[in-house]
């Protein structure tokens, strides 16, 4: 019976000693993972304007009244948002794009290109009184936007500072982490990381 009871207990603290292996390996495993998987970011497609390069020049009327100008300097950044009233990512975005505003003192800025009517029920709709609205296929062209929702971050130097297909909170953020950065991606200061 003791005998039993001994073996019993090696066997026990055997299988123990074996968890505390297997937990410490899959902890390993997930350390690796995590340092391998890092943060994708705000999707910059290849043929858009460059990070670093001055961003356009355009002083337009909005539709929620009064004129906006885009590029130069400025007092604060500027996240250029384009947008479509019939896009369902879009629409989750604006109250990221609110809190945006007020976390990071950007200045925000909607732009779209289609019929005025359409336009103005969207920014009834959506409460984007507050926003300037550009209404501007010459912009889009100018961006090289082909894809929505995609946004720019304009330094206060007027320099295009970062840009990307945004999808998410995520992805608006990443834009200006890469700034934070000195980065035009958070794709190419994890590429510079693994270079160095």
């Amino acid at each position: 019976m003791t005998h039993a009871l001994i073996i019993s207990c090696l066997l026990s603290w055997a299988l123990i000693l074996l968890l505390i292996l297997a937990v410490w390996a899959l902890a390993r495993q997930v350390g690796l993972l995590h340092e391998r998987l890092q943060p994708v970011g705000a999707l910059s497609l290849g043929k858009a304007i460059k990070a670093g390069a001055p961003a356009p020049l355009f002083t337009l009327p909005s539709l929620t009244g009064g004129s906006v100008s885009l590029g130069g300097a400025r007092a604060q950044p500027t996240l250029l948002f384009f947008l479509s009233e019939t896009c369902p990512v879009c629409k989750t975005l604006l109250p990221v794009l609110d809190a945006l505003r007020r976390q990071e003192r950007l200045d925000i800025v909607l732009a779209s290109d289609g019929e005025a009517a359409e336009h103005l029920a969207f920014i009834a709709a959506q409460g984007l009184q507050g926003y300037p609205y550009l209404l501007s296929r010459e912009v889009g062209l100018a961006y090289q936007i082909s894809k929505l929702p995609y946004a720019v971050l304009i330094d206060e130097q007027g320099s295009v500072a970062s840009h990307g297909l945004v999808n998410s909170r995520e992805h608006l953020e990443s834009l200006l982490e890469a700034r934070r950065l000195g980065h035009p991606t958070v794709q190419a200061y994890n590429a510079a990381r693994q270079g160095a």
